[in-house]
């Protein structure tokens, strides 16, 4: 009778052990967020934390109750479908394709059921990242910059800057569409401003120091660098080469301005990585992408950076210093 009751107490005992493991295997996982980016991993703060900001907004957290998988192609974009088809397969819950279309248009070529949420700097329309901007339809939704409508005021502004130069050069990158779209409508506007333009390309960092020796052999007096990731990514790398070849130079993006370039353009990347972690987030809340518009820039920021300026021995014009946002001393 002994032996039996013994048995029968580790019997249940047993029995209320296996159910603790079951109860557990039976709660919700973790959402995981894919993040990927043609970016360098050095930037993970600058645009984690944006993004972070807007997915908070919206009631989550990372390691609270979300997990994040972070890709980053460093600026090498043939890397983008392999890093996301990993994603894909580790079967994320929502794609963040950050900081570029060739990121974008690798997570959307990647799934047709995961949501993605890009933040790009061009028109998700014409590659076909959305069907609309105000209806995107379909798995994908996002953010965009919008950087080439505003080509020809940066060479409004460049002219200001350097009213004795014949002409410009604009240093493009061929792997990224809206790159090579401002490659065009810089040259299409440069005529009126009284500019003659030539295109470089570059696609690699070492591409970067090649174009730059071939701007500086043409003496055209002015270059445009349009905006891209890989520029991004070599932000210090680009400002030192235009203060080494004595070439003022205008950029999209404040971040360049404020590693050494001279000017600056264009709509914040800190307020697009924002909304992208809310657009996330609600997501992650039950809304579908293809309900959610685009978000397009309400804020532009102009940056200057006078010791670029004292350097390069370019008087900023009094119309420029007022209408700055930011003036780096």
């Amino acid at each position: 009778m002994r032996s039996h009751r013994i048995r029968r107490r580790e019997l249940l005992a047993l029995l209320g052990g296996a159910a603790w493991p079951l109860a557990v295997r039976a709660q919700p996982a973790m959402p995981v967020i894919g993040f990927l980016s043609s970016l360098s991993i050095g930037d993970r703060l600058r645009i984690a934390g944006a993004f972070a900001e807007g997915l908070k907004g919206t009631g989550h957290a990372e390691g609270r109750d979300v997990r994040i998988e972070y890709r980053f192609a460093e600026g090498q974009y043939d890397r983008l479908p392999a890093l996301a088809a990993d994603l894909v397969r580790r079967r994320v819950t929502v794609l963040a394709a950050v900081s570029g279309t060739p990121a974008a248009l690798a997570a959307k070529a990647a799934t047709s059921t995961i949501p993605v949420v890009f933040a790009i700097g061009g028109d998700p329309v014409t590659p076909g990242l959305v069907g609309s901007l105000n209806r995107p339809g379909g798995n994908v939704t996002g953010v965009t910059f919008f950087t080439a409508p505003l080509s020809t005021k940066r060479l409004e502004m460049l002219r200001e800057l350097a009213p004795t130069a014949t002409g410009v050069a604009v240093l493009m990158n061929p792997a990224n569409p809206p790159s090579v779209l401002e490659g065009k409508t810089v040259p299409a506007a440069a005529p009126a401003l009284g500019f003659r333009s030539s295109v470089f390309g570059a696609s690699t960092a070492a591409q970067i120091e090649e174009a730059f020796a071939a701007i500086a052999r043409q003496q055209l007096g002015a270059l445009y660098v349009s905006a891209d990731p890989l520029f991004f990514a070599q932000r210090a790398k680009v400002a030192a080469l235009a203060a080494r070849h004595a070439v003022p130079a205008i950029y999209a993006d404040r971040e360049i301005a404020e590693a050494g370039g001279l000017i600056s353009y264009g709509a914040s990347r800190a307020d697009a990585y924002r909304q992208a972690g809310a657009y996330v987030g609600r997501i992650l809340n039950g809304e579908k992408p293809g309900d959610l518009p685009v978000v397009l820039p309400t804020r532009f920021e102009l940056v200057l950076n006078l010791k670029a300026a004292k350097a390069l021995g370019i008087t900023v014009p009094p119309t420029l210093l007022a209408i700055a946002n930011d003036v780096i001393e």
